[in-house]
């Protein structure tokens, strides 16, 4: 596991795909700052720990789910660590269980694969096909961070300017209080 320990306020250089260019192109059009760390493919649960360590603070939980027809699409984002119980989310949104959407949806809708999936490829949603799902929890956190397009760099937002980043691509918005399904209710 390799984690580039510096942090970086500028758009890389080098070799980078298209899509994690046209995010730093809108990044700077809106003049919104942030800080990059480059790292290996965070696909696993310890490579995401050590980027949160070297950022000093989590990285949210981006979850893209449909429906079960796959008519309906929703980007979630929520804390890192509290687990995802799908009939609250359901529940609250009104519609039919939901389920992980496939990975031919999320190429087609925001350009990109499983694992590297955030907020900011909202952008190339240009048919407004995914609906982005916040829970309110994830808030109570100054910073947001996500992958710009590929699970090779993960970007720290302040959180007001994320949200300025995916209005400024057409998708407000829905918040939701999803319970931690570890709490137990009264």
């Amino acid at each position: 596991m390799h984690i580039d320990a510096n942090h970086y306020t500028t758009r890389p250089t080098g070799q980078r795909i298209p899509q994690e260019l046209a995010i730093y192109d809108r990044l700077e059009e809106l003049a919104i700052p942030y800080v990059r760390v480059d790292h290996d493919h965070a696909d696993t649960i310890e490579i995401c720990r050590e980027v949160e360590r070297v950022l000093g603070s989590k990285i949210c939980k981006n979850l893209f789910l449909c429906n079960k027809q796959q008519t309906d699409f929703y980007l979630l984002m929520m804390p890192g660590d509290k687990p995802f119980k799908t009939k609250y989310l359901s529940a609250q949104l009104g519609c039919t269980r939901l389920s992980f959407a496939g990975g031919g949806h999320m190429g087609e809708y925001l350009q990109t694969v499983p694992g590297s999936v955030s907020a900011l490829e909202l952008l190339f949603d240009t048919g407004n096909r995914v609906r982005l799902v916040i829970d309110r929890d994830l808030l109570a956190d100054e910073y947001i961070s996500g992958h710009p397009g590929i699970s090779t760099s993960t970007l720290q937002l302040r959180r007001e300017d994320l949200l300025r980043f995916v209005e400024s691509t057409g998708h407000p918005p829905i918040y939701v209080d999803l319970p931690d399904p570890r709490v137990e209710e009264p």
